[in-house]
């Protein structure tokens, strides 16, 4: 099984890298998905990074967990039809989401907070239609774990570790990191 992290232009990249590179390190299989039909990707400091997959050639079926960092990608991955199919399939398969920064409003855009605790980029509360907003920096309700943006991404990477391989895993990650 593997985890789909989805990158669009304009991510974040530290809550896409630091993300990936926690959630590697603890043995966690993490495919980047470009949304973009291309392999380049640029984030939103014009980092430029390769995908491992395009969203058209992944495999759902074989994926644990949909990831979503934020960044003014959120826009494209909000607006791709595709991508908000699979995350309300995940969603109804009761499948693990994931989405930091503004990437929540995402998740509340296709209809899968609704009811939910969730936390967002300060200023962005309202785009969490439907969703009970919580002021936390990582927040995990049933299968869905949201965080609030830059600053909180290795507290959401080392959260999703502790969800896939454990606290063990997660709390050795941590010490190795220094964090």
């Amino acid at each position: 099984m593997s985890v789909y992290l989805h990158v669009a232009d304009g991510f974040e990249e530290i809550e896409a890298l630091a993300v990936t590179d926690i959630l590697r390190r603890g043995g966690v299989d993490v495919d980047l998905v470009s949304v973009m039909g291309r392999d380049l990707v640029v984030g939103a400091h014009e980092i430029k990074l390769e995908a491992d997959l395009l969203f058209e050639e992944a495999d759902y079926d074989a994926c644990e967990m949909i990831i979503l960092p934020g960044g003014m990608g959120y826009q494209i991955l909000a607006a791709h039809e595709g991508l908000c199919e699979k995350i309300r399939e995940f969603a109804a398969a009761d499948k693990w989401l994931a989405a930091i920064c503004a990437s929540p409003s995402v998740l509340a855009g296709c209809g899968v907070l609704e009811g939910k605790n969730a936390t967002i980029y300060v200023g962005m509360e309202d785009l969490l239609a439907g969703a009970v907003y919580s002021p936390e920096r990582v927040v995990i309700d049933g299968k869905i774990v949201t965080s609030k943006g830059p600053s909180t991404a290795l507290d959401f990477g080392y959260a999703l570790l502790a969800i896939l391989k454990g606290k063990e895993t997660a709390d050795q990650i941590k010490a190795d990191m220094l964090y």
